[in-house]
């Protein structure tokens, strides 16, 4: 048998993989969706939401207490750190596989990889190592001891470039847009932060409010363990951001490039120095999420995680005003009077520091 009778045996399938493959596309519309504008808390037991969510009825010295020294300096504000319960984006010790996404882009590139890709990859790699199977089978010495000189077939020639093609094209529709929606410009009125990275730490800086910095350095893996949090992720300092709305993620290098990254936010941009990089972030709930730097930066680079904490947003103001950050509308505190310029007391004629007066040389004595 030929293979150009068997090409034009299979044929008239080919339309119909082509509309199989251009299906697995479809669901990507109907998947992105514009963000929600609030987010409401979904705390994991109501005893969790008394301690680490701002609550009027909650006594701020036991709060304080239970989060560590961090937390005392901000119960007086209303703020107080999220607990060890509320974390939600974190690798699983023997897990396969992408993490939990809670972002909007997160759910649109898992949908590509779970749904688009790896279909199209497996149903490739078995279409291929079936016709290997098939050659080594059909077509050795012993079945066929005259081997054939065919040297070209139109039919399979056309049909070998145009489902490739076919192929490339139903992955490049999803692909396309997943990668619009990635860059996608926040909106003029989100909030600004400024993400430095330096060797080895992290530096949150909130223009927005006031312009103070952050700085986030891993904690002690004994002191991780005691506060109930993975070893190697928890940090002294997190980056507290609103949750359920789009953040302006303004990101640079202090010395080399460094790579801010989150898996379970989808998200992941250079620290350049001399260059800011920015896009939007956007967290569907509140929680805890974890990541580290993710270019190699030095010796400690596996020293410098990231650590996200996402909160509603009267706990986000609360978080501001620990700081000494200013919100919209709000002035910042005037800057202490400069005291008034003096003119130094040896200008001053009769002055005790002015000296004695100048006198006439001597003559014979001139320079």
């Amino acid at each position: 048998m030929k293979f150009g009778d068997i090409a034009r045996k299979w044929l008239h399938v080919l339309p119909l993989i082509a509309a199989v493959l251009a299906l697995t596309s479809l669901p990507q519309v109907s998947l992105a969706q514009p963000a929600p504008a609030e987010t409401a808390v979904q705390a994991p037991a109501a005893s969790a939401q008394s301690v680490n969510v701002a609550d009027q009825n909650a006594a701020p010295a036991a709060a304080a207490e239970a989060s560590g020294p961090t937390a005392q300096g901000a119960a007086a504000s209303g703020y107080t750190p999220l607990g060890p319960e509320w974390i939600k984006g974190q690798p699983t010790p023997g897990a396969l596989g992408f993490q939990k996404q809670y972002s909007n882009i997160g759910d649109e590139g898992l949908f590509m990889h779970d749904v688009v890709l790896l279909p199209v990859i497996t149903a490739v790699t078995l279409l291929v190592l079936a016709l290997l199977l098939w050659v080594i089978v059909r077509y050795n010495r012993r079945r066929n001891p005259v081997p054939s000189k065919t040297s070209h077939n139109t039919l399979i020639e056309v049909i070998w470039t145009a489902v490739p093609v076919l192929i490339l094209v139903v992955i490049a529709i999803p692909s396309i847009t997943l990668l619009a929606h990635q860059y996608q410009s926040p909106p003029k009125d989100a909030l600004t932060v400024k993400v430095t990275g330096y060797q080895w730490y992290w530096g949150y800086a909130y223009p927005d409010n006031g312009g103070f910095e952050v700085i986030s350095n891993m904690l002690p893996e004994e002191e991780a363990l005691k506060r109930g949090e993975p070893s190697h992720l928890a940090v002294d300092n997190r980056l507290v951001v609103p949750a359920g709305e789009p953040i302006r993620l303004q990101v640079t290098g202090a010395d080399v490039i460094h790579s801010f990254a989150v898996p379970s936010l989808w998200f992941k941009i250079d620290a350049v120095p001399g260059r800011l990089n920015e896009r939007m972030l956007f967290i569907k709930e509140p929680g805890i999420y974890y990541g580290q730097c993710s270019e190699l930066c030095g010796a400690r680079h596996g020293y410098m995680p990231i650590a996200v904490e996402a909160v509603p947003r009267a706990q986000f103001e609360a978080y501001i005003r620990s700081q000494g950050g200013t919100l919209g509308g709000e002035e910042a505190a005037p800057a202490p009077a400069a005291a008034p310029l003096q003119a130094p007391e040896s200008s001053v004629e009769g002055a005790p520091g002015a000296g004695a007066a100048p006198t006439a040389a001597a003559p014979g004595t001139e320079a």
